[in-house]
């Protein structure tokens, strides 16, 4: 009882410092003072925000040059210049020993304020003026998904003294074990750009995209219907009626891949040009881009695994991409987790065992993975053909009604059932899973192909489900939650009597109860 007492009484007194402790710091923290952002923001933030109302300014000269009135134009303008110019004023920001708090808001003021101890990442990012200007913007990530908590961002800081923030923010959460003073490991280079990377940019939708956001633009503010009724327009209905419609779909498709090709080059120029990958043993440091560069910093103790991307397109072309699977930083919300972008499949995969290590030897991209068996192998087939032979025998009913069915709807119903039977095959061979030693991977898709490697220690919870088919079938989905990447990871249609056998595999003792 002496004992049990003297224990009890070690751990209120361990408990009482540390509450003294902490209280020493919050007083700390209330003398400290409150800092502004750099006075070069002044030049930054009204053309900042004059860019992003460009089209309304463009529409106020516009009217302003019909009527011969520039005065809603300047006034439009002056608001935007000096809604920019009051931010600095109404920005503060402090760096204490327990929280870092950012204060905002003209019309709303707000108070952020973030423990030291949920910091996840620090970002650091530079626009083309902030380059010109010596200037950077910092971004602190905790992990919280978007929408529920406020962006912690200081835009914009002296670039010379970005670099020693960041580190001092990510001090206490990647290296809290090492000793005071001591100096950062050396960073080793695991992965540098070649120029050579630009081809596999166009096998992507990024042109595409970017195309059918720039016409979006055009319509939302009224330009698009008048490039409609141009000339140019007009001509080429002409064109079309007298070298047949066929041909100038077949011409315009051709000009549309060209454009999005070059769009999507120029994109991948500038959002990834110069990256390197360098490794100092406790953390991640990736670089890029040309125009606009940006810096992130993964902690290797929040690495949960990698996510192999090989959509069709870019896996046709022989590429892949490879992100971090890390806690506290989400993938769906599209944060801060790319290792590679559009790169040689090889180079992704060496990567991948590169930043795993150990693990990445046992889960080479080029092993084979478990089979799920000939009911998977169906579904694949039917649940890609199927729909295709209903519009088929639609089409046929329609006809047999005395309904004109154009040559055309089908051959394009064949060209479809062909591309169905592709995909399905396609998609059988990327399905698979493998269950390594403190590991789960896991493939499948066909057009968006993903192999994910999971590591065990990151997975919280355990989901078998089947619909309503999967149960008739004999098959169902194993879903692996995790607070890292997306959330969560599915092993699709395995054979029910294997499934919870791979989560005890994965997880022993999680599906103990359940595989008799």
């Amino acid at each position: 009882m002496i004992e049990n007492s003297d224990v009890t009484e070690n751990s209120a007194v361990t408990e009482n410092s540390a509450v003294a402790v902490e209280t020493k710091l919050l007083v700390e923290e209330e003398q400290q003072p409150w800092l502004r952002l750099d006075k070069r923001m002044l030049l930054v933030h009204p053309v900042n925000e004059a860019v992003k109302v460009l089209p309304v300014l463009l529409v106020s000269f516009i009217v302003g040059s019909q009527s011969g009135n520039h005065f809603w134009g300047l006034i439009v303008l002056a608001i935007v210049v000096v809604f920019a110019v009051l931010r600095w004023f109404t920005t503060s920001y402090r760096i204490g020993p327990v929280h870092v708090q950012l204060r905002t808001g003209v019309f709303q003021k707000k108070l952020l304020s973030v423990p030291r101890s949920r910091i996840r990442s620090v970002d650091i990012e530079a626009g083309v003026l902030h380059r010109v200007l010596g200037l950077s913007i910092l971004r602190i990530g905790t992990g919280q998904q978007a929408g529920k908590g406020e962006k912690f961002e200081l835009n914009a800081l002296d670039a010379s003294i970005v670099p020693h923030l960041r580190e001092e923010l990510l001090q206490r959460v990647t290296r809290s074990a090492a000793e005071p003073g001591t100096p950062p490991p050396d960073e080793i280079e695991i992965a540098h750009w070649q120029a050579s990377w630009v081809k596999y940019a166009p096998f992507s939708f990024t042109g595409v995209v970017t195309i059918a956001a720039a016409v979006g633009v055009l319509f939302q503010y009224g330009l698009g219907q008048r490039l409609a009724e141009s000339s140019v327009v007009t001509d080429s209905i002409d064109s079309a009626e007298r070298f047949g419609l066929v041909v100038v779909i077949v011409v315009g498709l051709v000009i549309l891949l060209i454009v999005a090709s070059v769009f999507a080059c120029a994109r991948y120029l500038i959002a990834y040009g110069n990256l390197t990958v360098t490794d100092d043993g406790t953390r991640l440091h990736v670089a890029h881009g040309l125009l606009r560069t940006r810096s992130t910093t993964l902690d290797r103790k929040r690495l949960r695994g990698t996510s192999l991307s090989e959509p069709l397109l870019l896996r046709s072309a022989r590429g892949a991409r490879l992100d971090a699977i890390m806690t506290g930083v989400s993938a769906e919300k599209k944060e801060s987790s790319m290792l590679l972008p559009q790169a040689p499949a090889d180079e992704a995969r060496r990567m991948m065992t590169v930043v795993l290590g150990d693990a990445g030897l046992h889960a080479d991209a080029q092993k084979p993975l478990g089979s799920h068996g000939p009911v998977a192998r169906r579904r694949r087939y039917t649940r890609a053909v199927v729909p295709v032979l209903l519009a088929a025998v639609a089409l046929a009913i329609a006809e047999a009604f005395g309904a004109p069915i154009p040559p055309l709807a089908w051959v394009a119903a064949a060209i479809l059932l062909a591309g169905a039977v592709f995909v399905a095959w396609d998609r059988n061979r990327g399905l698979g899973h493998a269950v390594l030693p403190g590991w789960l991977i896991t493939r499948h898709g066909s057009l968006d192909r993903k192999r994910h490697s999971l590591e065990a220690a990151g997975i919280i919870g355990w989901t078998v489900r089947q619909t309503f088919f999967q149960r008739r079938a004999g098959v169902a989905t194993i879903v692996a939650a995790t607070p890292a990447g997306v959330g969560h990871y599915e092993v699709i249609d395995i054979p029910i009597e294997q499934a919870w056998a791979l989560v005890e595999a994965v997880t022993p003792g999680a599906g103990d109860k359940w595989s008799s």
